[in-house]
């Protein structure tokens, strides 16, 4: 395994910048997972990496060696597509070993790789079979075993259950935590799925329009995300958001009034000037019920989702987002009714009038 430097590194399609000087390290052995919405350059970094993209300036490091002018097949890389790429002509045991065979490897290295790669992955039971008669998980797994085989430093997978139905990819989830813990080779995983990344990565790279907007582990995005986009884009349902200006509410405190005229009291007042735009941010899960003092929000529509409910909400203001509410108990509420609701504050979001957090109780 080795760690993954990029220095710097910035790639453009003829006129439109698609990686702007991204710097990034990736520790040896670390699962990293690159996420954003499409066209944010996740997928082109990773490529780069690979050698499939040339930067266009910048370099990248496999371990300590400069790699940005190297082919693929120089890099010690081995990558995982979303399409699984398989030969259908070829058994699966002839889909793992092809790889070898191209590097020269002897007869009895080829069947001792293959040997081990299937039944590291359970399917010594498909070696003759071709790709036609096995399901979709079981062509990723075989997609898998063909680059551990190479025992490469670095694995690079790009979307690589987009193509699976929603119980397999829990399944496969599962499996890829597995699969990392045996073998701690470096990783780098693209996803467009945030639930996949708040499982399976050690660190996350929050990506928008070819910049890095945050990195850390999941935790820590999930409970102190630097602005409002990571904010929004981790967590499931999105976090909710209320907007207005900052006021002062009796003695020694500050409240967020809304379009409404309804208020928000604030954790803190260091961070908050009077007659400033705020926004605040509330995960689903820290409403908390409230007396006369709380928000009135109409139940517009009740998500059932067995142990719990998502309660979607209805602002009184005219124009103002929908909230929701993630209830653990199945909550006693009927769609149409007023319920008066307060964010926790000890959960509580702050963000300035460019998106950017100014605190996080």
């Amino acid at each position: 395994m080795s760690r993954v430097e990029l220095r710097q590194v910035s790639k453009g399609f003829g006129a439109t910048p698609v990686l702007r000087a991204i710097d990034l390290v990736v520790e040896e052995g670390e699962f990293v997972v690159l996420v954003g919405p499409s066209g944010c350059g996740k997928s082109t970094l990773l490529r780069a990496i690979a050698g499939l993209d040339d930067v266009d300036s910048g370099e990248v490091l496999i371990g300590d060696r400069h790699v940005e002018n190297l082919p693929p097949a120089k890099r010690g890389i081995a990558m995982v597509f979303q399409s699984y790429a398989l030969y259908p002509h070829m058994t699966v045991a002839a889909n793992l070993a092809f790889g070898l065979k191209l590097a020269g490897k002897d007869r009895k290295t080829i069947d001792t790789a293959v040997a081990d790669a299937a039944k590291l992955l359970d399917i010594e039971h498909l070696l003759d079979r071709k790709p036609k008669a096995l399901s979709g998980g079981q062509r990723q797994r075989v997609a898998i075993g063909r680059a551990i085989v190479r025992e490469p430093s670095v694995f690079l997978f790009d979307e690589p259950l987009s193509n699976l139905d929603a119980a397999l990819r829990v399944k496969m989830r599962y499996e890829f935590a597995k699969l990392h813990q045996r073998l701690r080779t470096t990783t780098i995983y693209v996803t467009h799925d945030q639930v996949e990344a708040m499982t399976l990565a050690d660190r996350i790279v929050v990506m928008r329009d070819g910049l890095i907007e945050q990195v850390g582990t999941p935790s820590e995005l999930y409970d102190h995300p630097a602005n409002r986009f990571v904010a929004g884009f981790l967590g499931s349902p999105q976090m909710n958001f209320l907007s207005g200006e900052v006021v002062d509410d009796g003695p020694g405190g500050r409240a967020l009034e809304l379009a409404s005229g309804e208020r928000v009291a604030l954790p803190t007042m260091d961070a908050t000037t009077p007659g400033a735009p705020l926004t605040i941010g509330v995960r689903p899960e820290h409403w908390r019920p409230a007396n006369d003092r709380g928000l009135a929000l109409r139940a517009d529509f009740i998500e059932r989702l067995g142990s719990s409910v998502n309660i979607h909400l209805h602002q009184q203001a005219p124009e103002a987002p929908s909230l929701v509410w993630h209830h653990v108990e199945p909550a006693q509420v009927r769609e149409g009714e007023t319920v008066r609701l307060m964010p926790d504050p000890k959960h509580l979001h702050l963000f300035d009038a460019g998106g950017e957090a100014i605190a996080s109780a």
